[in-house]
């Protein structure tokens, strides 16, 4: 039986490693991401070549509702249905409130909140249609908690649990399950501003001791898919502990 998978942010960290996952346990898949189309392409080439599976790749702004109606039209038209929808795109700035700009504010919800709207949208009644379905948001333990000098990254991630909990009790009539990791300090791009002595002293704060890996992330995406839908609208931590 056919299955298939909608990932955002997909070329790199998380959304990779979870697009590989599901490439191996043979989803067919729509993989998007912001601008590294040649790293997208190269990476959905090598699924492809590994799984044979199908692998469609988009580029844009998950933000802009445009774009993503037209792209996911033609995702769903070309995988036939929808089983999985990974929303993993994510940008964040660290830095005093009363230094980020109107534009970084905008350009922060509407990557990792709008863009939850933008797929949702288009990927819910190809849901509904079939009577079931996951929706898998990935957060942020700072989402649960808040942290000082990302209030617009805790907000938006905020937000994301809030949408998650909300849509969790629209959809479970029709047998769609959502829910949300928090992931804790993931060892991704994100964070490659940090020093290695920095890097450090954060691990030594995880009472596990170290960042978790993105493959750690895809392997509680993979755990969630095979949940019974009863599990819907929970955030799950993913932390080593931290929070």
């Amino acid at each position: 039986m056919k299955k298939t998978a909608i990932i955002t942010g997909a070329s790199r960290g998380i959304g990779r490693a979870v697009a590989k996952r599901l490439a191996h346990e043979g989803y067919h898949l729509a993989l998007f991401c912001h601008s590294k189309i040649d790293l997208l392409e190269a990476f959905a080439e090598e699924l492809r070549s590994e799984c044979h599976v199908e692998i469609y790749t988009y580029c844009g702004d998950v933000a802009d509702y445009s774009f993503m109606e037209a792209s996911l039209k033609d995702a769903i038209a070309k995988l036939g249905q929808v089983d999985v929808l990974v929303n993993n795109a994510g940008v964040a700035n660290i830095g005093l409130l009363t230094d980020l700009s109107f534009d970084q504010w905008n350009s922060i919800i509407g990557t990792n909140l709008t863009a939850l709207f933008n797929t949702a949208k288009q990927v819910v009644p190809a849901m509904v249609s079939k009577k079931s379905g996951d929706i898998i948001n990935i957060s942020s333990m700072w989402g649960t908690v808040g942290a000082s000098c990302e209030v617009a990254y805790s907000a938006s991630k905020g937000g994301v649990n809030s949408f998650t909990k909300a849509l969790g009790k629209e959809l479970a009539p029709n047998g769609i399950a959502v829910n949300a990791i928090a992931c804790g300090v993931v060892d991704t791009d994100m964070n490659g501003m940090l020093s290695a002595d920095e890097k450090a002293e954060l691990s030594e704060e995880i009472p596990t001791g170290r960042f978790c890996q993105p493959e750690e992330i895809a392997e509680v995406v993979m755990s969630i898919i095979n949940a019974p839908s009863y599990m819907t609208g929970q955030i799950i931590g993913v932390d080593g502990g931290y929070i």
